[in-house]
């Protein structure tokens, strides 16, 4: 399969993507991750980023609320506490761009102050005119992630006729308001949010399709990593899925995923570099 090249301009960062698979290291700020690895105090959370930028990521998303299926929602102070003096001590010492994952319209902003040049908006196909107004204003990236519902909600509406086709339909409507809005087509990467409002059948086609997502005509991001399903189709608990998670990487990457957002970079960055491998390889 051949790849699709993009220009990704994030403030006065471009990145360009294509010729290698980006690696999105997760830096979760909150103890109720799905994950269990919930980094609760800044000198940790900056541990790991450290060691996640010596093992080869290429962006880091910083986040300090969780997301997985019946989570409850954190307060605006906690939320902000968790991630913004992560952010800035970050863009002081590193060169690689920092996503903020909040879906918080002053987090967001705090972290852009702070010297992020990406938003991760998990409930981006519910993001709302301001927040979008306010990304657009900074100039940053935004990744608009495919969800329904809340956290604690999501799970009862994978009420899907093709997941594939009303996941697509769903984020050609949001895309279609960010530009309204006036945020570049250049600044726009669309995840079709697996894991949120899906099935494990749904999360499985979706990847297996990741393709039909090109039209778009939008990067591309997989958060695929440790993620639930994957624990069902191996009956492994989070700690145990890297393998799972490997193989949806290899797999979204070959069906064109441009970044994939993981925990654990060293290992994947090792399974991208065949994967990136075998995309490039010439006849």
């Amino acid at each position: 399969m051949s790849r699709i090249y993009y220009d990704l301009y994030a403030r006065d960062v471009v990145l360009t993507l294509g010729h290698r698979t980006q690696i999105m290291g997760i830096i979760n700020g909150s103890p109720d991750s799905f994950s269990s690895d919930g980094k609760i105090n800044t000198s940790a959370s900056l541990k790991v980023a450290r060691r996640f930028i010596r093992e080869g990521a290429d962006i880091l998303d910083i986040g300090g609320e969780s997301t997985r299926p019946g989570a409850s929602r954190v307060t605006l102070q906690e939320e902000i506490r968790r991630v913004i003096p992560v952010i800035e001590v970050l863009a002081r010492t590193i060169k690689i761009p920092i996503s903020v994952d909040t879906s918080k319209l002053e987090v967001a902003r705090r972290a852009l102050d702070a010297g992020a040049s990406i938003v991760n908006n998990v409930r981006g196909t519910q993001a709302s005119t301001s927040f979008l107004k306010m990304v657009r204003d900074y100039r940053a990236s935004i990744v608009m992630m495919h969800m329904r519902g809340t956290p604690a909600t999501m799970q009862s509406k994978a009420h899907y006729k093709n997941v594939v086709n009303e996941v697509i339909e769903e984020l050609q409507i949001t895309i279609e308001k960010c530009l309204a809005i006036g945020i570049k087509k250049d600044r726009i990467i669309v995840d079709p949010g697996i894991g949120f409002a899906k099935t494990v059948d749904q999360n499985l086609m979706l990847i297996n399709h990741l393709n039909r997502f090109n039209i778009l005509k939008c990067p591309i991001l997989l958060g695929s990593s440790r993620k639930s399903f994957i624990g069902q189709v191996l009956q492994k608990e989070a700690g145990s899925r890297l393998m799972g998670t490997a193989a949806t990487v290899t797999a979204g990457v070959m069906r064109g995923a441009h970044i994939v957002r993981v925990h654990d970079v060293k290992a994947i960055k090792e399974t991208l570099k065949v994967t990136d491998a075998i995309l490039n390889a010439q006849a």
